[in-house]
């Protein structure tokens, strides 16, 4: 088959504890300054005490899926050959549930290791349909993601909002959209605004839990964000929603003012 012996039998490299922990602490700097790229970030860990360079961290944040919030050549690559839809939210009152869904990425530091998390969150309620772990970024958990949601949700959305990373301009991921009849939203380059509830999402999470848990593996990860993420749906108040859960205003919408799905309910006055 014409494949050499090594490469049948190679084994990929983990990386060293010492750069896993380096991973895990330019996860929580990007969390405190998003707009700090690799050259501050540089700075940042030399003063404290860590002895890095730029090329080093540069990788560390290629490989974990970081990127820095400003407007840039490379920020959230699409695939080659991907489509990018416009950003449709411009302009629209997002006043009820399943107007808008919207879907993101982090990086989950273990102790031992590390993967990827995505989740689909209803944005008016910010109540989180689904999610999934995986320890690659390809597109299929984002699409099993998805799938999910639709299940479990009230409804399908009108418009489902994300940013132009490869995961989300797959055609896979784009043929599931789509054929739900939802309408495809991508986020402008270097617009985190753009989708910034699913953004809190993330800082709540992991301050709130992935960091205090300190999770050994992708089993212990799975299990206990399955527990932070019904404890975060059912019984955490949110301040902007008035102390109510996301699950008091996603499924009792007209005790809060919810509109219905339409696009007439959009429309700015």
């Amino acid at each position: 088959m014409d494949i050499s012996r090594s490469g049948f039998y190679y084994e990929p490299v983990p990386e060293s504890p010492e750069n896993l922990a380096l991973m895990r602490r330019l996860d929580e700097l990007h969390l405190e300054h998003p707009v700090y790229g690799s050259r501050r970030l540089t700075a940042v860990l030399r003063r404290q005490g860590q002895e890095v360079n730029r090329k080093r961290v540069a990788r560390l944040l290629q490989l974990m899926g970081v990127e820095t919030i400003y407007p840039k050549r490379n920020l959230s690559q699409p695939g080659e050959g991907h489509r990018i839809y416009p950003y449709l939210l411009e302009g629209l009152e997002i006043s009820g549930p399943d107007q808008v869904w919207c879907s993101d990425i982090t990086y989950v530091p273990m102790a031992y290791g590390f993967m990827y998390l995505v989740a689909v969150m209803e944005w008016w309620s910010r109540y989180v349909l689904a999610w999934g772990l995986s320890n690659t970024l390809d597109a299929d958990f984002c699409i099993r993601a998805w799938e999910q949601a639709l299940g479990r949700g009230r409804r399908a959305p009108l418009i489902s909002n994300t940013d132009q990373g490869s995961q989300f301009t797959s055609p896979g991921y784009i043929d599931a959209v789509e054929s739900a009849g939802v309408e495809v939203s991508m986020d402008g380059r270097g617009r985190w605004l753009d989708n910034r509830f699913i953004e809190r999402l993330w800082w709540s999470t992991k301050y709130e839990d992935i960091y205090r848990q300190d999770y050994g593996d992708g089993l212990a990860a799975g299990r206990g964000l399955e527990q932070w993420f019904t404890h975060y749906n059912t019984q955490r108040p949110h301040q902007s929603l008035e102390n109510a859960t996301p699950a008091q205003w996603y499924f009792s919408p007209e005790e809060h003012g919810g509109a219905p799905p339409t696009w007439e309910a959009m429309k700015p006055e």
